[in-house]
C-alpha cells in the first residue's frame, strides 16, 4: 500500500535497519548500536542522574530505573515514571535517556526511567509487575527524590503506552500509589489486532501488523494465546470494560500507525467514563517518525507533549 508519508519524514525510509522481531537478540543490538553514538555527545548539565536497582515484586528480580532529577529544583516537584517502547522486545535505559534527560531540564521535574524485563524471555505479567514495582519504589522514596506525590505521573511509549496503561490499571485494583496522570504515547493496547488500521497497516514502515502479531506472541508467552478469550486486561488494557476512576489521560497516534485506532478507541472510552482525555493524531506520520526529530511534525509533537504534561501534572509555569 502506499501511504502519503509527510515529506520531511521520508528520507529516513532509506536510513532505517530492517524492524524484524523474529530475532530478538539481533534487534536488540540494532538498536543500541544506533542509540550509543547520540547519547554520548548529551549535555547533562542541570539534571542529577542516578541509577538504581530497587526491590522488584515478591519472587521476582531487582529492577534496574534511572532517576533524573533537576539540579534548580527548591521543594518538591512532580514525578513522572516513565516506560520505554521497543515492542516488549528491546529497549533499555539507554533508549530513551536523551528524551528523560529533556522532560527532567525543560519541564522540572523528576523523572524515574525502568529497565522493566524483555519478553519472550520474561512475559506477562512480569514486565508489569516491574513498573509496578517502579511506581511504588518511586512513591516510597518520594521524600528523597523530592517527589510531590500529589502530582506523580506516568507516560509510556508503544509496548511502554501498554504498560503505562496496565499499570494505572493496576494502582486502581490494588489500592496502590496513586496517580494523577497518565500520557500514552502510540500505545499498544490490544492483542485482538481487528480495528481497522490494525487490518489495513500491514507494510507501514518501522511497526506493521506482522511485527504485532510477533509481540504480543511473545509477550503473551505460553500462558495466553493471541486474541484468546481468557487475555487478561493488565496484559491488553483495551479489553478493560471499565475505565471509570482512572488518571486523566492524553493518548497521541500516528496517522499510519497500525495501532491507530486501538488507542483512539480506547481514548474515547477513556472520555465515555468521564476521565479528562486529551487526544493527538499526527498527519503523515508513521510508528517512530518522531526519531526525525527537526521534522515540523516532530517538533508539534514534543511542543504538544511538554504542554500535555504541564497541564496534567500542575507544573508551576515560570
Amino acid at each position: 500500500m502506499k501511504y502519503n508519508i509527510d515529506p520531511e519524514l521520508t528520507p529516513i525510509l532509506e536510513l532505517l535497519p530492517p524492524f524484524d522481531l523474529k530475532d530478538p537478540g539481533v534487534m536488540r543490538a540494532t538498536m543500541d548500536a544506533m542509540i550509543a553514538p547520540a547519547n554520548a555527545e548529551l549535555d547533562t548539565s542541570g539534571v542529577t542522574i542516578t541509577d538504581h536497582h530497587i526491590p522488584g515484586a515478591p519472587g521476582d528480580p531487582e529492577v534496574p530505573v534511572r532517576v533524573y532529577q533537576p539540579e534548580n529544583a527548591t521543594a518538591a516537584v512532580p514525578g513522572l515514571i516513565y516506560l520505554h517502547g521497543g515492542g516488549f522486545v528491546f529497549g533499555n535505559l539507554e533508549s530513551e535517556h536523551a528524551n528523560c534527560l529533556a522532560l527532567c531540564r525543560n519541564l522540572g521535574i523528576v523523572v524515574v526511567s525502568v529497565d522493566y524485563r524483555l519478553s519472550p524471555e520474561t512475559a506477562f505479567p512480569g514486565p508489569l509487575e516491574d513498573c509496578y514495582a517502579a511506581l511504588s519504589w518511586a512513591h516510597a522514596q518520594r521524600d528523597t527524590l523530592d517527589i510531590d506525590e500529589r502530582r506523580l505521573g506516568i507516560m509510556g511509549q508503544s509496548a511502554g503506552g501498554c504498560l503505562a496503561a496496565a499499570t494505572a490499571l493496576a494502582t486502581r485494583e490494588r489500592g496502590g500509589p496513586a496517580l494523577c496522570y497518565q500520557f500514552l504515547s502510540i500505545p499498544v493496547l490490544d492483542d485482538r489486532l481487528d480495528s481497522t488500521s490494525m487490518r489495513a497497516f500491514t507494510d507501514t514502515p518501522i511497526w506493521h501488523r506482522p511485527n504485532a502479531e510477533q509481540s504480543w506472541d511473545y509477550y503473551l508467552g505460553s500462558a495466553y494465546q493471541r486474541g484468546g478469550a481468557d487475555v487478561p486486561a493488565l496484559a491488553a488494557p483495551a479489553r478493560e470494560q471499565n475505565l471509570a476512576g482512572l488518571p486523566a489521560a492524553c493518548v497521541t497516534v500516528m496517522e499510519f500507525d497500525p495501532l491507530r485506532d486501538e488507542a483512539l478507541s480506547y481514548a474515547q472510552r477513556l472520555l465515555a467514563a468521564g476521565v479528562s482525555t486529551e487526544i493527538h493524531c499526527y498527519p503523515g506520520t508513521f510508528h517512530g517518525s518522531s526519531m526525525v526529530t527537526e521534522a515540523t511534525l516532530s517538533r508539534r509533537a514534543v511542543t504538544d507533549t511538554y504542554a500535555a504534561l504541564t497541564r496534567g501534572l500542575c507544573i508551576d509555569q515560570k
